[in-house]
């Protein structure tokens, strides 16, 4: 029998599996979840932007994540689908499937830009971009040129994925970290000497974007396990289905989550302007820059969280395609501990240094207010963490298993029924406080529904162990 491309993803420990694979991707992720994070850090310290540029940051903050859902909708299916098709010895495929996505990829973004750019003032309004004259116009230039990179930016993070999958974690992670180093260079460079504001943050934001999309289309032409071919680039329905089924969930992710950003962020304009301090002019803009300064620091954990359960994809595709259940159910195991280790960190550092987190984001060049929302939003928004982490790894495993429709429902309950919800509910009887409070409270909710399914999931798995397997072999796996 032929050898299986990629065949040590079912024979080698699954530990060092799971390092090799989750490491590169988790600094690709956290890496990419710095390219908006840079820009709001030299954006606060820049004393003519200030809060009016961080609250115009978080504005267009829930926009990028729209295009990131759709590149990862297609990488991460993608991914998935390659590993199982490796798994199963099905080569033609794989190549196929990777060619399709690259094309649809293209389509979309290209596609997104223009919806950007024509309807820029509506998108910016739905997001609480009106809270003030001054934000409004710093969203707007900061909008414009991030939008023009938008076709860079969801081609290097599509291809991410798909990299990993072709058996170079390290090649992934090198592109994306590149990226994000001509970033952090440019960055003070056009916003301090140069004084190009907002403009010259998005500007930097996008070289940085090319950079990592160019050595993505590099790596297709010298891919290891895959190879591409002419005959690789077309639409087949049949292909597009299964890979789009398999991303679906994390599409969905991270769309649920631009919409639960745009109840938080026009809940907060709408209760900041009945606050005795926040509804004066001069600190209107304070809590959803405030609430942006939050949401970044969570990206970062919960961008670990995600590296983590998407690293362990193409392995828990592989093996699950060569009915190995019982290293995926080993898998799973690692994945809990792992996921559960990442919030509690988190989740000590918002509770212990909050006045140290927001200090970082040039609270010295903002009134007391600032300060002191700042703390109580990263004390009560984040005490969480935990629950939040292992949802989110939950969701993701469950992808890797080809269990689309229960991760996409699971999913939309955290994201769209509780994150909707409750933000919009809690603040009727809390006030700007409810807002604070949604979000623990969503993650409490959505964990008693995965704590359910993730029994379901070890129930499943062990019924598929092979006894049959030699002692050595099992041990060795």
């Amino acid at each position: 029998m032929e050898k299986k491309a990629n065949s040590f993803l079912e024979t080698a420990p699954v530990g060092s599996l799971m390092r090799k694979y989750s490491i590169p991707c988790i600094i690709s992720l956290v890496v990419a979840a710095l390219y908006n994070i840079v820009d709001q850090l030299f954006i606060a310290n820049a004393s003519y932007l200030g809060s009016y540029g961080n609250a115009a940051n978080t504005v267009v903050f829930p926009l990028t994540v729209f295009a990131l859902g759709i590149a990862v909708m297609i990488g991460d299916g993608t991914c998935a689908f390659v590993s199982i098709s490796l798994g199963a010895n099905e080569q033609e495929d794989a190549h196929r499937s990777i060619g399709n996505a690259i094309l649809l990829c293209l389509i979309c973004s290209v596609a997104l830009t223009a919806v950007y750019l024509i309807f820029m003032d509506p998108i910016l309004t739905i997001f609480g971009g009106r809270v003030n004259a001054e934000t409004f116009r710093l969203a707007k230039e900061y909008f414009f040129w991030i939008a023009l990179g938008v076709p860079f930016y969801m081609f290097g993070q599509a291809m991410n994925p798909i990299i990993r999958s072709d058996g170079s974690p390290r090649f992934a992670m090198a592109a994306t970290v590149a990226g994000c180093v001509c970033n952090i260079i440019m960055d003070p460079i056009f916003i301090f000497p140069l004084h190009m504001g907002m403009k010259g943050a998005a500007i930097a934001t996008v070289l940085g974007q090319v950079l990592t999309a160019f050595l993505s289309l590099w790596y297709l032409f010298h891919m290891k396990a895959v190879k591409l071919q002419k005959g690789s680039f077309g639409f087949w329905g049949r292909l597009m289905k299964r890979f789009l089924t398999l991303g679906i969930t994390s599409f969905l992710a991270q769309v649920s989550m631009v919409i639960s950003m745009a109840a938080v962020q026009n809940m907060c304009t709408k209760y900041g302007a009945l606050d005795p301090v926040f509804g004066q002019a001069a600190y209107a803009q304070i809590p959803l820059a405030v609430l942006g300064i939050v949401m970044k620091f969570f990206q970062i954990a919960i961008s670990i969280a995600i590296g983590l359960a998407a690293g362990c994809i193409p392995i828990v595709g592989f093996n699950m395609g060569a009915g190995r259940k019982d290293r995926a159910k080993k898998i799973f195991t690692y994945l809990l501990i792992g996921e559960a280790c990442v919030g509690l960190i988190a989740l000590i550092i918002v509770e212990c240094f909050p006045r140290q987190l927001i200090g970082i984001f040039g609270a010295g060049n903002e009134s007391a207010y600032y300060t002191e929302f700042a703390v109580k939003s990263f004390r009560i928004y984040l005490c969480m963490m935990i629950l939040s982490v292992i949802n989110k790894g939950t969701f993701i495993y469950l992808q890797a298993l080809g269990k689309a429709a229960l991760s996409t429902m699971l999913s939309m309950l955290r994201e769209v029924v509780f994150g909707v919800a409750l933000p919009i509910i809690l603040p009727i009887f809390l006030g700007l406080d409810g807002i604070l409070w949604s979000f623990p409270v969503a993650d409490i909710l959505a964990f008693m529904a995965s704590a359910i399914v993730i029994r379901k999931v070890y129930q499943e798995l062990g019924e598929g162990e092979s006894a049959a397997l030699p002692a050595a072999q099992r041990d060795a796996a």
